[in-house]
């Protein structure tokens, strides 16, 4: 390999490590129920935060537990996007990610 080519997959590699260290970073918004529950996760799939519309814990506990649940797959449906589209233009067409 020659040694433009080193250069070249040097800054791929580094462009690559800043692109997921962003997204781990980023924060997504997952909701549910049309915004009575909404959690905010990092791309690194850590939660941040949870809340909750104050009247739907008083009018079924049971719903706004599925909610939590509902928002959290919206949320890392999210993150899988964005990680796809960020990441997956580094494959250049071979298929890596």
């Amino acid at each position: 390999m020659n040694q433009q080519a080193m250069m070249r997959l040097k800054k791929m590699q580094k462009q690559m490590m800043e692109a997921q260290e962003k997204l781990e970073n980023t924060v997504f918004t997952g909701t549910a129920g049309g915004g009575v529950v909404s959690v905010e996760v990092k791309g690194s799939h850590e939660v941040v935060s949870v809340k909750i519309d104050k009247e739907a814990i008083e009018d079924d506990l049971e719903m706004v537990q599925d909610m939590i649940v509902i928002a959290m797959n919206d949320a890392n449906k999210k993150i899988e996007t964005e990680t796809q589209k960020t990441m997956g233009a580094f494959g250049g067409g071979l298929g890596l990610f």
